[in-house]
């Protein structure tokens, strides 16, 4: 009964205290039985935003913006962000709500979803943003990716595959002097772009990085675990996606081409 009591008085004070986490209830009453694709005008905290997708719009609410998934600790005035995979805008209206003064670089790969980012930002009159068109990736070249016209544009699958111009993340890295947040979230190309990485991470002081182990390919869990470690991260480890019974349910339930999705925290003790 204790456990019980304490569990239902921490969910109803997120509930009295958080307008975020109430506004996620009532999008979740609302718009949670939407098909995938559904397109959608949501307002919310001063921003005008038009999503292509609303149930993964839910999500990406509630993770950045009840979670905070992506708030960090940082002495600069002027914090340097890396945005790798900044879908429609929701990471980049946080981090420039959160870090007015920052110096934003947010990459998106997939062209109809970048003009999509481009014209929310505008409409919502964010400046502090450089939107870069391109797939973050091991070369400054091209790519092969699977679109989805949402959230899920990945080099680990063969339908709707379009060439999209490439950049390496690594040369980024090195033309700064700091880096204050390196938000990682690529459908599965972490693991390449993260072992270019590995000796530019030194410029890094806080990491999020999102794991996608997709069925029938390698898990490099360790190896990701192993740069990290490498560079000096303490890391915090959680799941995306919980999975009952995993031994035998080996599936994601939301994603049934992936068998484990993690949300990797980075961070350095000065």
């Amino acid at each position: 009964m204790r456990v019980f009591l304490e569990h239902t008085q921490y969910w109803l004070y997120r509930f009295l205290t958080n307008k975020n986490y109430r506004r996620f209830i009532w999008y979740s009453i609302f718009y949670g039985s939407k098909k995938r694709f559904e397109t959608n005008n949501f307002k919310f905290n001063g921003i005008k935003i038009f999503v292509p997708d609303t149930l993964s719009f839910l999500w990406q609410y509630k993770e950045i913006f009840v979670d905070e998934d992506y708030k960090f600790h940082t002495n600069s005035q002027n914090p340097v962000i890396y945005d790798c995979g900044a879908n429609i805008g929701m990471s980049c209206f946080y981090f420039s709500a959160k870090y007015p003064t920052a110096k934003i670089k947010a990459f998106e790969a997939d062209p109809d979803i970048k003009k999509i980012l481009s014209e929310n930002l505008k409409k919502n009159n964010v400046g502090n943003v450089e939107v870069i068109g391109k797939a973050v990736w091991i070369d400054n070249n091209f790519i092969e990716l699977s679109l989805e016209g949402a959230d899920g544009a990945t080099i680990y699958s063969k339908t709707n595959l379009v060439k999209i111009p490439s950049i390496r993340l690594r040369d980024m890295i090195n033309k700064e002097l700091r880096i204050d947040m390196l938000k990682i979230d690529i459908e599965g190309a972490e693991y390449e772009v993260l072992l270019d990485c590995s000796d530019s991470l030194s410029k890094v002081d806080n990491i999020f990085v999102e794991y996608h182990s997709y069925i029938n390919s390698n898990q490099n869990l360790s190896e990701i675990i192993r740069i990290l470690e490498k560079n000096s991260f303490r890391y915090f480890i959680k799941p995306v996606n919980d999975r009952k019974t995993p031994l035998i349910n080996r599936k994601n339930k939301f994603n049934p081409g992936m068998d484990l999705q993690l949300n990797i925290y980075g961070y350095k003790i000065n």
